[in-house]
């Protein structure tokens, strides 16, 4: 997100001809959009946003169950169990 959010602040400022970015060319410009294509294709192919998906599911899960420990009036355990076989 970081090289779209760049592309684009470097878009406006080159098609408003703003400062250093109005001297540069178009290709510079497009750079951190081709940049961020590859990023995501890489982190699609090796399985890091899926990785990072399945961890935010789990900080979820592992929340949601420590509410629930605690509105039936237990202390949660230090590590809730997982649903995972291992």
């Amino acid at each position: 997100m970081y090289l779209l959010g760049l592309g684009l602040v470097l878009l406006v400022l080159k098609w408003q001809a703003v400062g250093p970015v109005a001297n540069l060319s178009w290709w510079w410009v497009a750079v951190p959009f081709v940049a961020a294509v590859f990023w995501w294709q890489w982190a699609d192919w090796s399985g890091y946003t899926k990785k990072k998906a399945m961890q935010r599911d789990e900080q979820r899960r592992r929340k949601r169950a420590g509410r629930h420990y605690e509105a039936l009036g237990k202390t949660p355990p230090r590590d809730l169990p997982s649903n995972r076989r291992r």
